[in-house]
């Protein structure tokens, strides 16, 4: 790991790293947040995934969750959304739903993608063995992992693939069933392939249906109701359809909001506090 940055943040540490990523094979960059706290104890640590197009830092600059995160004593972890540098593969048409800034977080089993993007291994894997390696102060004991729209999808599967790890899930504006809409058949037909059985993995519905729901992993979504993706793109009636009464499932609709970081500013330390309610 190599420190890019580093600035003053609510008395914390806002921090950027880059390293080799022997998974991606390419270089990567992802941002870190130490509270306060972590200055004489290990933290627990919070994964951020963002959406299509972002990197590491559209989060950290835009959210105004250090100021949250200060206060409840939690670590920020906000990786990339794809793999990048020269020889990863990117959409012919340049566009802006595959390839470059929308790896949509799963290991990519199709030519020519499955060589570089294999974001599931490195967010759930890679990345966290990096940070046990290095000297920072994380309590890996005590994770949660959260995300908007494709990263919103992103924490939703991976936290319920991982409930040994992921304490809680917290989603803005998720793509909850990436089989049932345009962004997700794009990307899963090109990340592993024409048969949609080989996607039920990658869905959260889908593994909402097929979970062991007495070791249910809770989660809290946070959807705008002027969302202008939200009823071609999210669809988050069918996740809730598909969990059963009893799963611990919080869905909070808000009226007037859209899909934009101004959303994600005004709900983030309630997802936070959720979140930490947990861990």
């Amino acid at each position: 790991m190599k420190l890019i940055s580093e600035q003053r943040c609510f008395d914390g540490r806002q921090l950027r790293f880059s390293h080799r990523s022997q998974v991606l094979d390419c270089d990567m960059v992802f941002s870190l947040y130490l509270p306060p706290q972590a200055v004489s104890t290990p933290v627990p640590l919070v994964t951020w995934l963002s959406g299509l197009t972002c990197t590491d830092e559209n989060f950290v600059t835009k959210a105004g969750a250090q100021r949250y995160a200060a206060a409840l004593g939690l670590a920020i972890l906000a990786p990339d959304t794809s793999p990048r540098g020269e020889g990863v593969p990117d959409d012919e048409a340049a566009a802006y739903d595959l390839g470059l800034g929308a790896g949509f977080y799963v290991n990519a089993s199709e030519a020519p993608w499955a060589a570089h993007y294999q974001m599931y291994d490195y967010v759930v894997a890679e990345l966290p063995t990096l940070l046990r390696n290095s000297d920072l102060p994380l309590d890996f004991s005590r994770q949660a992992i959260f995300g908007h729209s494709m990263g919103g999808h992103g924490a939703l599967i991976i936290g319920l693939r991982n409930p040994q790890t992921y304490a809680a899930i917290g989603a803005f504006a998720p793509i909850v069933a990436p089989g049932q809409c345009p962004w997700g058949t794009k990307a899963l037909t090109a990340y592993l392939g024409e048969d949609s059985a080989a996607w039920r993995q990658w869905d959260a519905r889908e593994l909402i249906l097929a979970c062991n729901h007495q070791a249910a992993v809770p989660i809290r979504i946070d959807q705008g109701l002027a969302d202008q993706f939200l009823d071609a793109q999210l669809k988050p009636q069918l996740l809730l359809d598909a969990a059963p009464e009893a799963y611990p499932l919080h869905y909070f609709a808000h009226e007037g909001y859209d899909h934009s970081y101004f959303f994600i500013a005004s709900f983030v330390g309630e997802q936070l506090a959720f979140l930490n309610t947990h861990l």
